[in-house]
């Protein structure tokens, strides 16, 4: 069976963690560390990643509510669905992991939808575990996302289930490619150097290399951790479990 999430090396930036973010960081190592190869390559296993029903372990039962990671910020431009609707996702990402790039086109669709309903909260951070290309196409995207535009730069940076290397993510090619997309391409150059772009893109990457995702893509769904491009069904499962959970409540 085919990988479905890619790892790299941590990125140089390591700020302090907070304890509160070094225990959730053991579940995501936890589910890394079972689903890892010889290779360092992270990779399907006999259990799936996604704790099963009635199963208990000592991490989850000591567990932190994940929850409080989900921005909820009106002014969040990365993020899709009403602020307080009843079910949150926070998806860690990379633009060059092609786990992402499947799993952007053939589910995200779908849970988008239910960020149309009102029904869940879409936020969107990029780990940029590989590298500085990755930055910059984060910082591109965000920069789209000045213009109201991220979710279609993000789709076309993921296009076809491919993912873009080298030169497909120099600032010439990003920019052609806002362009295309009918940006002002002035304003998402001076966005995608501005101070705004490099605190929020960083501040990102941060937090999922303190929650412990060094391979992508991963999940918190309704405070869930969740590993790798799994089948459509496991994310919309869970986030049916999530809403009925909310509803009995």
């Amino acid at each position: 069976m085919e990988n479905q999430t890619e790892a790299k090396p941590k990125r140089r930036w390591a700020g302090l963690v907070l304890a509160l973010v070094a225990i959730a960081a053991l579940v995501f190592v936890a589910l890394n560390l079972g689903n890892i190869n010889s290779d360092g390559h992270a990779a399907p296993n006999d259990q799936s990643a996604v704790q099963q029903p009635g199963e208990q372990t000592g991490a989850t039962e000591e567990m932190p509510d994940l929850t409080q990671f989900e921005l909820r910020a009106a002014d969040d431009l990365l993020a899709a669905g009403p602020v307080d609707a009843p079910v949150g996702i926070v998806v860690f990402s990379d633009y060059q992991c092609k786990f992402c790039a499947k799993w952007s086109t053939e589910t995200l669709p779908q849970v988008l939808d239910y960020a149309k309903d009102g029904k869940v909260r879409i936020e969107w951070r990029d780990v940029n575990i590989f590298g500085e290309d990755s930055e910059r196409a984060s910082l591109a995207s965000y920069a789209a996302a000045k213009q109201g535009k991220f979710w279609e730069y993000h789709d076309e940076l993921f296009a076809g289930s491919a993912i873009r290397k080298g030169a497909d993510l120099s600032e010439k090619s990003l920019t052609e490619l806002a362009t295309e997309l009918g940006l002002d391409t002035e304003q998402f150059a001076k966005d995608l150097k501005s101070e705004q772009a490099a605190t929020v893109i960083e501040g990102n990457a941060q937090l999922g290399l303190q929650l412990g995702v060094y391979s992508t893509p991963a999940f918190l769904i309704d405070g869930e951790p969740v590993m790798g491009a799994q089948p459509k069904d496991v994310f919309i499962d869970k986030i049916e479990s999530a809403l009925a959970a909310q509803d009995a409540n």
